[in-house]
């Protein structure tokens, strides 16, 4: 963990960098369990203690008690992604236009109508847990700033709706400003399907849960490769039927899948605690999560404890698919995310910004979230969420336990088995050095887009960001 100046308004704080997220920094880090000691045997082994790999261990217990479950982690329970994102439980999901063209219309809107209850299913299990996650459901409000921000979150909003979203609504600048005053604010969209959490609270309930069924979790155990029926690591080599890889932006560090989903970098700032005053001048008394329209797009969201946690990309992609370590980010990262906070609230110039930390989330080649199992081998999989794992990684969890179970003659087939996603395949990236090359290009050639339409009056989105589409392969 470090400091460094934020350039904050004078207030001649430093802001904490690093220490793997702000939401440790306030829940503390968790005691260690134990690791593996030895060879072992489980029925399923589960490797990765984030989101999905505690979702899937869960519903898995829970739908067939029997079976012994272990799960592998590397560091400790949320080390990854799971306790150092934005708190953004929502119904997005990753490659859903995609989809739509592979496999039609009606099976994507599936897919969708799985991610909305999606949220509202992590909502109530959390509560039925008793996992206190400073869970608000305010929804999820996403704002256009320019002319051409405006054309495309209304041509968004259309879409949402074509999807079934029926409870969309559409707002202008000044309904935009009742819900919060986004500085130049010219349009929004509200989706109910969204709520606010504090990740690293949702992670550590979810692991007591699941270790309250009787599932067995070993920290401190990197897993080096999976094969069939095989989970190796330093201590020991977990044998099962079924082998589920959980790792999302961590895949990278496993024999064999370097160039399986590149290890995407998000970074994000944390400002001091709010005053009554300063919350008066902005509203956002609906708690709703904020995104805006921008090609390298920012997220935000109001605190528990009155804070703006915001995020954005920053620095991309480390050479070599390579991970931090402790979440430590390049100060020009925390002054160009303190921008996008004073752009957003000019009123806040002044404000300390008291912690800035990154994480890795997980990129297909193709940017689709996938879920599959391999009933000829028993290795399993979920991930690439691009940044919408929050609420994705539950229902991958309960799908991986639908296709165990399907697998493994306790039960047939599903709806949620069914869905597009499932046992979707992705090509592999590029070797290096042109996914490094590739990667930085492409958001060198968003944010200049982004620039661009800030400076012109034409509601057009910029030519560069469609460059940058065909180079990434979104479309």
């Amino acid at each position: 963990m470090s400091s460094v100046n934020s350039g904050n308004g004078g207030n001649g704080g430093d802001t904490v960098n690093g220490g793997i997220s702000f939401w440790y920094a306030d829940d503390g880090i968790p005691d260690g369990r134990e690791p593996l000691s030895g060879d072992a045997s489980a029925d399923v082994v589960i490797v990765g203690g984030g989101y999905t790999g505690l979702w899937t261990a869960y519903y898995l217990k829970k739908a067939a008690p029997f079976l012994r479950i272990t799960v592998l982690e590397q560091k400790f329970c949320g080390y990854g992604a799971s306790g150092r994102n934005g708190g953004w439980l929502y119904n997005g999901i990753a490659g859903r236009d995609r989809y739509a063209k592979l496999h039609g219309h009606e099976a994507a809107v599936r897919l969708q109508h799985a991610m909305n209850e999606t949220v509202t299913e992590v909502v109530d299990t959390a509560r039925a847990e008793s996992i206190d996650a400073d869970i608000h459901h305010g929804g999820v409000l996403e704002v256009a700033y320019t002319p051409a921000q405006l054309s495309r979150l209304k041509a968004f909003h259309e879409a949402e709706l074509t999807y079934g979203e029926k409870d969309r609504t559409l707002h202008g600048a000044r309904e935009t400003a009742e819900r919060i005053r986004v500085a130049g604010a010219v349009g929004s969209t509200w989706t109910p399907h969204g709520a606010r959490l504090h990740p690293v609270k949702l992670v550590k309930g979810l692991a007591r849960a699941v270790e309250a069924l009787g599932v067995t979790i070993h920290e401190s155990t990197p897993v080096t490769e999976i094969k069939p029926k095989h989970a190796i690591t330093p201590y020991g080599t977990v044998r099962a039927p079924y082998v589920l890889r959980c790792t999302e932006g961590f895949t990278a560090s496993l024999k064999g899948q370097r160039r399986t989903w590149l290890p995407m970098n998000s970074s994000m700032i944390a400002t001091e605690p709010l005053s009554a005053e300063q919350w008066e001048s902005i509203g956002w008394a609906g708690r709703e999560t904020l995104g805006d329209m921008a090609h390298a797009y920012m997220y935000a969201q109001r605190t528990a404890d009155d804070r703006i946690a915001l995020g954005g990309r920053g620095y991309p992609y480390r050479y070599g698919s390579k991970t931090d370590n402790d979440g430590r980010t390049q100060p020009q990262t925390v002054e160009a995310l303190t921008e996008i906070l004073h752009r957003f609230f000019p009123q806040l110039a002044g404000v300390r910004v008291d912690h800035a930390w990154s994480g890795v989330l997980g990129v297909p080649r193709d940017w689709c979230a996938t879920v599959t199992l391999d009933r000829s081998t028993g290795l399993g999989w979920a991930g690439g969420y691009v940044g919408s794992g929050v609420a994705t990684a539950n229902l991958a969890a309960r799908t991986l336990r639908d296709l165990v179970q399907q697998d493994s003659g306790q039960a047939g087939a599903t709806e949620l088995t069914t869905l597009p996603w499932v046992n979707h395949k992705v090509r592999k990236w590029e070797p290096e050095p042109f996914r490094w090359l590739g990667v930085h290009g492409m958001y060198a050639t968003y944010y200049a887009a982004d620039r661009r339409e800030l400076t012109t009056n034409t509601g057009d989105s910029s030519r560069l960001a469609k460059i940058a589409d065909r180079v990434a392969g979104r479309h």
